[in-house]
């Protein structure tokens, strides 16, 4: 959980366990208070493929089989078009767009070079 999420990870010892310096406890100790904390904690959904809780998650699949069957009973639905966007769809193709939003590439070394002397100011 440190790799993935440190602040995360401090934020939710501070929160839940009310520990403030996470560094000072053994490892195991550290483990264990990780493994126990609850799947909508901001470590949990930093590990889960989705960016929402679970009960998020539930909910929206919820509304999306409720959208479907309300759809189902209009005209539309009756000749198959329209159909309601999926909310679930919405919130995993959020996840991986934000990924891809994360990544840079370069042609080349000089590219590279160039970019990060913009960023230092160089």
């Amino acid at each position: 959980m440190i790799a993935t999420d440190e602040d995360a990870l401090i934020c939710d010892m501070a929160q839940y366990y009310h520990i403030y310096r996470m560094r000072e406890l053994p490892v195991k100790t550290l483990a264990v208070l990780a493994f126990g904390l609850p799947p909508d904690s901001r470590s949990k959904i930093a590990l889960s493929p989705v960016d929402v809780s679970p009960q998020m998650l539930l909910l929206a699949t919820i509304a999306d089989r409720l959208g479907v069957v309300a759809w189902l009973q209009s005209r539309d639905g009756s000749h198959g078009r329209n159909r309601p966007p999926s909310i679930v769809e919405a919130i995993k193709n959020a996840r991986a767009e934000k990924k891809e939003k994360d990544v840079v590439a370069f042609s080349s070394g000089e590219a590279f070079l160039a970019a990060r002397n913009r960023l230092l100011g160089g």
